[in-house]
């Protein structure tokens, strides 16, 4: 796919990011739509320095899919790689389609969060530090899967988006990297 044809990723405010998406139909799953909405996601998230996920909303689609990237799912043993080496890396995205949380574990921790759609601020949210997601692949498969700290963040980071949340409703410390004057 050309970049030309790629979506750009829709920020706050607006309006398809602030409601609940709808669930696809397990029959259109393989459908052409949805592949090609999967693959301008994915040319989305390839596009960007920071993304670790990335929600159908987050490229204008009312639709309950999200990707994930292999490198949140990696993070801690990535520690040692040059930040520039981790993003020309071609990682593994995982396609999550009507993802539904099963399990969260009682365990919360909070951690410093960004968003592709809220450039340039961050906030600490508290989130389940386990979780277990049901839901379905690009090729209509159900499956479950758990997962705990960073990638268990990133999938609940992104069902919230499904939801029609944004980080900045659940975050405390906001902080808007605009607003912080280079020293000189």
């Amino acid at each position: 796919m050309s970049p030309q044809n790629s979506k750009k990723i829709v920020t706050n405010p607006n309006p398809v990011l602030h409601k609940r998406a709808l669930e696809v139909p397990i029959v259109e799953i393989t459908s052409k739509k949805i592949q090609h909405i999967l693959a301008d996601m994915t040319t989305a998230l390839r596009g960007t320095s920071e993304g670790i996920g990335i929600a159908a909303p987050q490229i204008g689609h009312s639709l309950q899919i999200f990707l994930a990237s292999e490198e949140a799912l990696r993070w801690d043993e990535l520690e040692d790689m040059p930040r520039e080496d981790r993003k020309k890396k071609q990682w593994t995205y995982y396609t999550f389609i009507n993802p539904i949380i099963r399990k969260a574990s009682k365990k919360k921790t909070s951690e410093t969060e960004g968003c592709l759609s809220v450039p340039k601020t961050y906030g600490t949210v508290e989130r389940s530090e386990k979780i277990t997601v049901e839901a379905y692949d690009e090729t209509g498969k159900k499956f479950q899967r758990g997962t705990s700290k960073l990638y268990a963040r990133v999938m609940q980071h992104e069902i919230d988006h499904l939801n029609g949340i944004l980080f900045i409703e659940k975050a405390k410390n906001i902080k808007n990297i605009h607003a912080i004057k280079p020293e000189i």
